[in-house]
Order: C-alpha cells, then sequence, then structure tokens
C-alpha cells in the first residue's frame, strides 16, 4: 500500500511493559481513504477514517490531527490529509505512554518521552490539547487504576490539568454513554477503587457521581468499620470485590451498595438506621443519569437492600434464610446467588484489618438456594388447595428442606 505503517497506541505501551496485548492498531502515514478502500480495507466511523484489514480486522487509521472547535465528542475539526506527519498524530494523543509508534522494522519512535514515564511510572499528558477532551480525566483515572499495581501515579502537572477541566465545566458536556464506557472498562480493572480516588482528587467524582462523592468524610461505627470513613470503605470494597474476581456488575453495586448513608441525619452519626432502604432512590437515580445496563442495576439494587441481611444470615432462622431468597429473587433467577454473596462478601471483608475474615454466610445461602430449588410443586399434596394455598404449602416445604439440610437428625 502507498503510505508507511506504524503500530502505534497500547499494543507499543504494553509490549515496553512486557505485558500481552490483545489486538494492534495502525496508523497509515502518507495515504489516503481511497488508497485503502481499492486494497480492500472496510471503512468505519464517521467522524475520522478508520479502517479494518480485509484478513485480519485489525484497525489502521490515517494519520491525522484534531483541533478544537466546540463541546462535547463531535467538537473537533479533524484533518487527515496525506501530509500529515507521524509525530503530530501521535501528539494529540492522551499520555505520553500511549504515544509511542513502532516502524516495520520494529524500531520504537518515541518524540515525546513515553518509554522514559513508563520507567518512572508515570501518566503524563502529551500537550496542552489533553484539556480538549473532557474524556481524558476518565481515561487518566483509569488508567491509574489498570496500572496502579505497577506503580504508576498521576504526574502533578497532569492532575492540575485535569482539575482545571473539571473547573471549567467541560465535564458537564459529556455524554452518558461515553461516560458509561469508561467506568465500565474502569470495573474491570485490578484496583478499581483506585478510579475513583483519582477522579475524586481531581473534583470530577463531585460532578459524576454526587452520591459517592458525598460519603467520603461520613464516619461509622468503629466496632463494625474500623477505617472509619464510608467513603473509604467503598474504595476498599472495590478493590476487595476486584481481588476476589467479582465480575463488573459486582464491582458497581458495591460502587453504590452505601449510598444511603449520605442521607443519614448528622445527630444519628455514625450510626446509620435504614440506609439499606434509604440507598435505593440515589442507586436509581444514578443509574438513570449514566443509563447504566438493566443486569448492573439489578444486582445494585440487591445488595443494597440486602445485603446486611446477608451478614446476618448465620443467627437467621431458616424462614429468615428463605425470605431472603425470595427477596432476592433467587429462585426464579437463581445465577445471579454467586454475584450477590461474592458483593456482600467483599462489603463484609472491605474493612480496614478484616479484609481476610470467613464469609460463611455465603455458603449457608447458596446451600439454601439449592435445597429450596430442589422442591417442585409436584413434591407437594396440592389436590383441593387454590393458588395462595399451593404457593404456601410450597414454601413451607422448602423451609423444612433448608432446616433439613442444617439439621438432618433434627
Amino acid at each position: 500500500m502507498s503510505g508507511v505503517v506504524y503500530l502505534v497506541g497500547g499494543a507499543v505501551r504494553d509490549g515496553l511493559l512486557g505485558l500481552a496485548h490483545e489486538e494492534s492498531d495502525w496508523v497509515v502515514v502518507g495515504s489516503t481513504p481511497d488508497d485503502l478502500l481499492a486494497r480492500g480495507f472496510r471503512q468505519v466511523g464517521a467522524s475520522f477514517p478508520v479502517f479494518l484489514h480485509p484478513e485480519t480486522g485489525e484497525e489502521y487509521a490515517l494519520a491525522r490531527t484534531e483541533r478544537k472547535q466546540g463541546h462535547g465528542y463531535h467538537g473537533f475539526s479533524v484533518d487527515f490529509h496525506p501530509g500529515v506527519t507521524l509525530e503530530e498524530d501521535l501528539e494529540r494523543r492522551d499520555l505520553t505512554i500511549n504515544a509511542m509508534a513502532r516502524d516495520g522494522k520494529g524500531d520504537l519512535v518515541d518524540p515525546f518521552g513515553g518509554q522514559h514515564d513508563l520507567e518512572r511510572r508515570v501518566l503524563r499528558h502529551v500537550s496542552p490539547a489533553f484539556c480538549e477532551d473532557p474524556l481524558r480525566v476518565l481515561r487518566v483515572a483509569r488508567f491509574a487504576a489498570r496500572f496502579s499495581e505497577l506503580g504508576f501515579r498521576v504526574h502533578e502537572s497532569t492532575m492540575t490539568l485535569m482539575q482545571g477541566m473539571v473547573a471549567s465545566g467541560e465535564l458537564e458536556h459529556l455524554v452518558p454513554e461515553r461516560v458509561w464506557a469508561e467506568f465500565n472498562k474502569a470495573l474491570c480493572t485490578t484496583q478499581p477503587g483506585v478510579f475513583i480516588e483519582v477522579l475524586r482528587t481531581c473534583g470530577a467524582l463531585a460532578v459524576l457521581l454526587p452520591e459517592v462523592d458525598d460519603l467520603f468524610g461520613i464516619p461509622q461505627p468503629k466496632n463494625y468499620h474500623p477505617e472509619i470513613d464510608t467513603g473509604i470503605h467503598v474504595l476498599m470494597t472495590l478493590n476487595r470485590a476486584a481481588l476476589l474476581d467479582g465480575s463488573p456488575e459486582v464491582v458497581f453495586s458495591l460502587l453504590l451498595h452505601d449510598l444511603g448513608k449520605g442521607l443519614t441525619s448528622p445527630e444519628l452519626l455514625p450510626a446509620h438506621i435504614g440506609h439499606e432502604k434509604k440507598g435505593l432512590p440515589l442507586v436509581n437515580q444514578v443509574c438513570e443519569r449514566l443509563r447504566v445496563p438493566g443486569a448492573f442495576r439489578d444486582l445494585a439494587l440487591k445488595v443494597c437492600e440486602l445485603h446486611l441481611r446477608c451478614h446476618r444470615l448465620m443467627e437467621a432462622r431458616p424462614t429468615t434464610v428463605m425470605d431472603l431468597i425470595e427477596k432476592a429473587d433467587l429462585l426464579r433467577r437463581p445465577d445471579l446467588a454467586g454475584d450477590f454473596v461474592l458483593a456482600c462478601q467483599a462489603d463484609y471483608q472491605g474493612r480496614k484489618g478484616l479484609e481476610d475474615r470467613p464469609y460463611p454466610q455465603g455458603g449457608r445461602l447458596q446451600r439454601a438456594l439449592r435445597a429450596a430449588l430442589a422442591i417442585r410443586a409436584r413434591d407437594v399434596e396440592t389436590q383441593g388447595l387454590d393458588g395462595v394455598e399451593i404457593g404456601q404449602k410450597l414454601r413451607d416445604a422448602r423451609i423444612k428442606a433448608i432446616a433439613g439440610i442444617e439439621d438432618p437428625a433434627g
């Protein structure tokens, strides 16, 4: 093909870090859309030309420059004529560690010191143009979470820029879908709590998730929460869930599980009586604002309302265990039990000095659910009974089955 092809972005960065990468992105310098189309590439994207390779399916983009003209994602003027250089293309990128390339011989092209920043473990912006896209605030926070275990931190100058972007009100122009896409990726990192910490440090959390931001500085009873601060507890639960290999839905549910504590009257602190139900409208509020998928919302609502009930299961009677199973809708959706239990476990262990304490409550709930599911309507005598009576008899049989697995001799 005409033009020169370079490997760019994450594949170059991760290669230097010794990490595996799932996909490769390429930049073509000195070419045109017609040239790529003539070679069988398929164009995707409307705002600037990105092409899929006819055999590998990998993305090839023409080298381009961008200039801010208005607010939001579409407020850019894009230039991709054949005279755009590789350095000009790399300069428009967010972080120096993402602004490196390799040529066809494998030689590194690094005009902005990305390799040095990798060695120093810093996330640093490439140029003042960083400020032109407010989504970069979330991207930097996500990279901080992703690479936290390697010791990466946000460079002071970049944090200052992010704080200025927040103060300017630019984040208010982000569309919910773009915000949620970054949140969803951050939920899959090994340290999702770092994502929230960085957003809070630059002020973005108060703009995007004020319900969570409000939790910092809210005290909890020290005997249950040695870390005391509710916001710190939330961060600990996020990281604990990630350590337990929790799904993104699990991590998200923990982000919102204690929102009700932000509504507690100051004179009642540090107690938070009834915070579970108080938090439900706030969970819905966040999910509406970010247009969160239904599966995430459903689990978040369950965990918010029922996590304390799960914690108390070891003292609960079989009837109370059955109540929780029904309230969590686990008879109809037993596939949700694993995520629900893991979220409750992460909350129970996401506390200072209590990270490794056992959570037998989860095992009890899972065993009780299996016993209850094993009882079907055909297993009970229903002759002469109406619908309500049949339901009650079936419920009684399930409660008896739960009691039986815990005390077979009884």
